[in-house]
């Protein structure tokens, strides 16, 4: 059994709200953690029962009649009706923890939760396995500028089979999953049932073509334009699509840091896949070993770490706020941290050589006047240690899979 971070703030949630909302790509885990964890009382329906969800769309009250609270509701955005009911079942009582919801479509599922159980329901936003939970390490601390962990080296062979593997639940459940078929399965079902339901997209195999150009373009900044071309589609219709991609949580877009005081910085987000093993799957990477020895391999590195630490923060309820630096002369900061007033600056690189230069774009902040606090070169070196009297030299265990000792 693997544990999820996430149980823990479910669990506050539920004793906070009256409605718990759990939503993230298809595959992740979202029905099988609410069902290891409901109380024997509260009654389970999936919407992707075809009876079930045509009463549910058709006649929503009488649905939550017939199945009274508590009631546990797996793909709840294929009724969004419901939603207005349930807030008026939730306004007749008092209790918290009435219903939980699951839901693989953000998009429809924040419109309709924002219009009808605003003040009512919290939000967790789950992914697939992060490292830590791939390794059973239930003593995971998040990582904190303010507090660098050290922790046991990852040697760089398994973390790039655990790249190429990705995090989808499935493959670590049963060893005799075939890789690619269930990823091919898994794409099938993606464009057949989410983006269907999302929007109209016409041509199926041009929604492949471009899923495949973001997929490539893993860690480098979104050119709609690149994108259109490559699919042969227009560019409102790229942006569009990744829209689509983003909602279901497939994509992040890991937005440029702004600030006044910088005239030449970018306005281009970066696309971060955020499952790896998905993303290297798309772009016809065959094999962990072929993608590690890549010129790619530095990119994947990046969004693996990048896509780790937004795990971390969704687990735990919290939004982001996370950004990266580029200007017009190139000069770029690979993850900036903000909190507290603060920026906290970040390389990330497959090297375990790492030295003061790759640095020297941290003094581009200084513009800012913002408090730079604690940065340093995220990479494959074995030790935590300091690079100056600021920054320090972080392996990527201390990112990834840093624990209390």
């Amino acid at each position: 059994m693997y544990e999820r971070e996430a149980l823990k703030v479910i669990e506050k949630i539920d004793k906070t709200f009256k409605v718990l909302l759990v939503t993230g790509p298809r595959q992740v885990g979202k029905t099988t953690l609410l069902l290891s964890i409901k109380p024997d009382n509260m009654e389970y329906v999936t919407l992707d029962d075809e009876v079930l969800r045509k009463q549910a769309k058709e006649d929503p009250k009488l649905f939550l009649e017939e199945h009274p609270a508590p009631l546990l509701i797996d793909e709840a955005q294929y009724a969004p009706n419901l939603f207005s009911y349930i807030k008026i079942m939730v306004d007749k009582s008092d209790k918290n923890g009435m219903y939980w919801l699951t839901g693989s479509q953000q998009f429809h599922l924040m419109k309709n939760v924002s219009e009808s159980l605003a003040g009512r329901v919290g939000i967790v936003n789950l992914n697939s396995f992060m490292y830590a939970e791939i390794k059973k390490n239930n003593n995971k601390v998040s990582f904190n500028p303010l507090d660098l962990k050290k922790t046991e080296k990852i040697n760089v062979n398994e973390l790039f089979e655990v790249i190429f593997k990705g995090g989808m639940p499935a493959l670590y459940k049963d060893d005799n999953i075939d890789r690619n078929i269930f990823f091919q399965g898994y794409l099938d079902t993606y464009i057949s049932r989410d983006v269907r339901e999302l929007t109209e997209i016409g041509n199926t195999m041009l929604f492949k073509k471009f899923i495949v150009s973001v997929a490539s373009r893993t860690s480098e900044q979104l050119n709609y334009s690149e994108l259109a071309n490559d699919a042969g589609i227009s560019v409102p219709t790229a942006q569009s699509w990744m829209s689509i991609l983003t909602s279901s949580g497939l994509v992040y877009l890991l937005e440029p840091y702004m600030n006044s005081e910088l005239k030449r910085i970018t306005h281009m987000p970066k696309i971060i896949f955020m499952d790896t093993g998905l993303a290297a799957f798309l772009a016809g990477w065959e094999s962990a070993r072929e993608l590690q020895l890549s010129s790619s391999a530095g990119h994947y590195l990046e969004t693996y770490v990048i896509s780790e630490i937004i795990k971390d923060y969704n687990a735990r309820g919290i939004r982001p706020n996370i950004s990266y630096y580029r200007d017009k002369d190139k000069k770029e900061i690979d993850l900036i941290i903000y909190k507290n007033n603060t920026l906290y600056p970040f390389e990330i690189k497959k090297t375990a050589s790492p030295n003061k230069t790759m640095i020297k774009n941290f003094e581009l902040l200084s513009k800012t006047k913002k408090n730079i606090g604690t940065g340093g070169i995220i990479c494959l070196y074995d030790e935590l240690i300091h690079l100056d009297e600021k920054n320090y030299i972080i392996p990527i265990s201390s990112v990834i899979n840093a624990k209390e000792l």
